[in-house]
């Protein structure tokens, strides 16, 4: 008869992890050797932003299709948007502007859950203070709710000018039920022309008057109204689409309200729902 093996100790236990402590510091550092080098390296280049939306939306997506085991997604998740925010707070310094209008709770936790205690947060009691700073910035970042309440009025209207800053990410992007973060937000940027992901592309759609039809056959397009508000200008409306402005210009011509004024305000990845992926996985 064959002795089982000896069980590992408790001391033995505590050994290996107090070794795989140390070797995730030392990783750790030595990413922030590869980003000295990356600043570097920018800077033989002309520089560059040191926001990559598309880049963190492809590593979350990698994140998320190879976790597995014990530990929680949320702390996972969480972990790796604070190293990819820190890391690039250290290339460049820049703060989160947030727009509380809407409640300081709820946008306060998602902004530390996606940016972390290092990254600066200033609160502002509305969406337009939020692109004023982010337009007075030398490169900080704005959030402000991505759903709607009528309070906050057209504030899209502030990302249509071309050289005004624009929306460059949705969070959070990986979507499951009882996020810790779970509140939609969008982020704010100053144009990011060569580091700009457009799966989803947004537009402000301003109608001088009318744009009710527009609005209610946008669904049957594939367009999604995020927002709309009416006051002295028209009704605006904020529009997710998979396309180029065309595709809603023929929408509106068709609803007989051709002088509507459209500009695009940013776009973002396409969210990664992992209920669906679960759901997809378990046929």
């Amino acid at each position: 008869m064959i002795d089982p093996p000896n069980p590992d100790t408790l001391d033995e236990l505590r050994f290996e992890i107090d070794r795989i402590d140390a070797a995730l510091h030392f990783l750790l550092m030595e990413r922030g050797k590869i980003i000295h080098r990356l600043i570097e390296a920018k800077a033989r280049q002309g520089g560059g932003s040191a926001f990559r939306p598309g880049r963190e939306a492809e590593m979350m997506r990698r994140l998320v299709s190879r976790h597995k085991g014990l530990l929680p997604l949320d702390t996972v998740e969480g972990i790796w948007r604070i190293i990819i925010s820190t890391f690039t707070f250290v290339q460049s310094n820049y703060s989160v502007h947030t727009d509380i209008s809407g409640g300081d709770a709820a946008m306060r936790d998602s902004c530390r859950f996606h940016f972390g205690f290092t990254v600066p947060y200033v609160a502002h009691q509305s969406a337009a203070g939020v692109i004023e700073a982010v337009t007075a910035s030398s490169g900080d970042l704005g959030v402000v709710q991505a759903e709607h309440h009528e309070l906050a009025g057209p504030w899209w209207r502030g990302l249509a000018a071309p050289d005004a800053p624009k929306i460059i990410a949705r969070l959070p992007f990986v979507e499951r039920p009882d996020h810790p973060a779970g509140t939609p937000i969008f982020v704010i940027a100053k144009p990011l022309a060569e580091a700009l992901v457009r799966d989803v592309v947004l537009y402000d759609v301003t109608f001088p008057k009318g744009g009710e039809d527009f609005a209610s056959a946008c669904a049957e397009h594939g367009f999604e109204v995020l927002g709309q508000s009416q006051d002295d200008a028209g009704r605006s409306l904020m529009v997710a689409a998979n396309g180029a402005a065309s595709a809603l210009r023929e929408e509106i011509a068709r609803a007989g309200t051709a002088d509507a004024e459209i500009a695009e305000i940013g776009s973002h990845a396409a969210r990664f729902d992992l209920s669906s992926a679960e759901s997809v996985a378990a046929q």
